[in-house]
This record gives C-alpha cells, structure tokens and sequence, in this order.
C-alpha cells in the first residue's frame, strides 16, 4: 500500500496512472506536465495521439515506438534505469510495507537493506552516475514530502536511537507523539528506532483509546532493541500494526547513510535519504511548529544546533520553539542548555526556547512558546 497524501498538490506533476488518465481526459494534452515513475506501457495510444510538448517523462516505462513520438513532438524522455533496488524518480514516499517487502526472508531481502547494501558499494567506488542517481532519488524524496506537508503544522520530535522499548523513557515519548497528534500536528521524526519510534507509535495510537499503546507497548518489549535482529524487531512492530490497523499518520525521515539503524514501522509517510545532511536540514527545516528534544547523544546534539543556527539568523523575529526535556541531560551529562541559552539571549530566540523536567511537560511547554 503507497502513502496517501495529507494534502493534494496543485501543480503539474503526475504521479500515479489515475492521475494520468483524470489529466488526459480533463485537459485533453500533456503538454508541460511532469510524469513520475507511472508505468505508461498501457496507454500507448494515448500518448500517440495527445500533445507532450515540453513534456517530462520520468522512469515511466512506456513502448519503443510511444517514447520515439513524445521525443519527437518535444518532450524529455528519462527512462527506467534496470537493475536498482530503488526508484530515483519516484513520485511518493515510502511506506513501512515497502522498504520491509520480503521480511520473511531475512531482513536482507528487503528493499531497505538492498538500497543500504548498493549505497555502501557504489559509495566506496565513487562512481558519478551512483552520486548522480543518489541526487536524484533524494531530490524526487523532497519534491513529495513538500507536496505531502502543505498545510500541515509539523511538530519534530528528536531523540537517541538507542532508546529501548520496554522502557519508561519509550513510553513517555510514545504517550508525548500521541498527545502531538490529537492535538492537530503532525509529528515528524527521524524515522529510526528509539524516541523516534515511540514518537511515531504514539502519532500511529492517536486514533484508538488509551488501552490500545499501553497493550502495544507491552507487545513491542518483546523485542526491545533492532539488535540483535533486526528481523524480529521490525516483526513485533507489524504484529501491532495488523492487531491495530488504520492508525494515524506521521513522518519519519530516516536515512541509508546509518543504514545500520532500519527504519521502523510506525511512520505511514518515510522520506528516506541517501544525504544525511540533506536529510537533517530537511527534517528540521519542516519543523514549523516547533521541535522537542529528547535525550540524546551526539546526533540529537548536532541537531539541536542545527535547529539553533536558522532561528539565531531568523531576520523576522519568529524562531521555531524549541523544548529540551531532561534538564539533568542537557544541564549536566550533555551541557548544551547553557550555550544555547547563550546564543538565545543574543538574538529574539529567548522566548521561543524551553527546557522542562518531564516529557509530559512538553506539550505545554510548546504550545506556551507558540507553537
């Protein structure tokens, strides 16, 4: 099953043969339009007959004699490239059900650990075409989940991915991701395991009464960590997925440059990136409503001055909130608080910045700070 759209996308992009065939018949042409990753082999016809100037066709397969007449008449024809464990043309994001396709025979065989698997060799070759083919799959990734959030007030909510189900810190942060969510945000995380995960299972039991996460909660310890198997980890979460089904959506955005950590399976809408960094800014980047921060090491670190930095050059006086939980964490173990208190008094950053004790002082403290 494909991700559905929070929000649709008024623009000229095709996305889906449904899609296709509604333009055609509407608009009689496809003159300027931009398909992407929609198998065209069926509709030979059409594509003979409708005017594609200045057209563009993305990894659509279509037939010989189709692609000759589109070329002819003035469109860009990107053909299908044989042989990737991915679509770099591809017109939505992710779903859990996708990059974990063949888990019964290993994780190994699923999409995700084979797009890890060509990352780790073509990135070792140093091969332009790969660097070109990574850029483009994560450039199309971008292009939907900006289509996806239009609209949307996204709360991020980041964490360590060591963060072990069964735990009280794992329930905290799936009961905050829950509340996010019946509030009205979407909740965006990083996509991986630990607080991301809680957080996106707690948006995914937003839907259901307050039983439903304490029972998934326990189901889930079962297998509290990605290691030893992935395998089983992932298992446990689609046993809670198919005991509860139609939960409610959020965002993960992980990424194959920690291929080590798999993405988890309670994000409906995953945005997975070869570029870290371009996952990062991103991810943040989208955070319009603010971001909590939960304990974390060095990555939740570098991500809270990641967030820092656009709102300390923020020119219109309206920084993203920012909410640090565990003030020993981030006052002691981690002393970041201290700098970024810093830097907040030197700009309007100050009033949009909060540290709190408890994770279920979060949610306030955000709506406090506007978010």
């Amino acid at each position: 099953m494909q991700p559905t759209p929070l929000h649709s996308a008024h623009d000229r992009e095709i996305e889906s043969l449904a899609e296709f065939d509604k333009v055609v018949s509407e608009h009689g042409s496809l003159a300027r339009f931009r398909v992407q990753a929609v198998d065209l082999t069926d509709r030979t016809d059409t594509l003979l007959a409708v005017d594609t100037t200045d057209a563009v066709f993305l990894g659509c397969p279509m037939d010989s004699e189709a692609a000759a007449r589109v070329r002819v008449t003035g469109a860009l024809v990107f053909p299908p490239i044989p042989g990737l464990p991915f679509d770099p043309y591809r017109g939505l994001l992710y779903s859990p059900d996708e990059l974990f396709a063949s888990l019964d025979d290993g994780y190994e065989a699923t999409p995700d650990a084979r797009a890890y698997a060509w990352f780790q060799q073509t990135k070792a070759d140093g091969d332009v075409y790969a660097s070109m083919l990574r850029a483009i799959h994560d450039d199309s990734v971008s292009d939907t989940l900006d289509e996806l959030l239009v609209g949307t007030r996204v709360v991020g909510v980041m964490g360590g991915h060591a963060m072990a189900r069964g735990t009280a810190a794992y329930e905290g942060a799936a009961r905050l991701g829950r509340e996010l969510a019946r509030a009205g945000l979407t909740v965006a995380t990083g996509g991986g395991p630990g607080a991301m995960e809680a957080a996106n299972l707690g948006a995914y039991a937003a839907p259901f009464d307050d039983e439903m996460l304490t029972e998934a909660l326990r189901l889930l310890a079962e297998a509290p960590s990605f290691t030893p198997s992935i395998g089983d980890w992932a298992r446990a979460a689609f046993a809670v997925r198919e005991r509860w089904p139609d939960g409610g959506p959020s965002v993960g955005i992980p990424t194959w440059f920690y291929g080590h950590e798999p993405p988890n399976a309670f994000a409906a809408h995953i945005a997975k990136y070869f570029a870290n960094a371009t996952r990062e800014d991103g991810l943040l980047a989208r955070s319009n409503a603010g971001v909590v921060f939960l304990p974390g090491a060095a990555g939740t670190v570098q991500e809270i001055f990641d967030n820092a930095t656009p709102n300390y050059y923020e020119s219109r006086g309206e920084p993203t909130p920012m909410v640090l939980v565990n003030r020993a964490h981030w006052t002691e173990k981690h002393p970041t608080w201290p700098l970024l208190q810093s830097l907040a008094h030197e700009r309007s950053m100050a009033s949009r910045i909060a540290l709190v004790d408890r994770i279920e002082e979060a949610p306030e403290a955000l709506k406090r700070l506007g978010g």
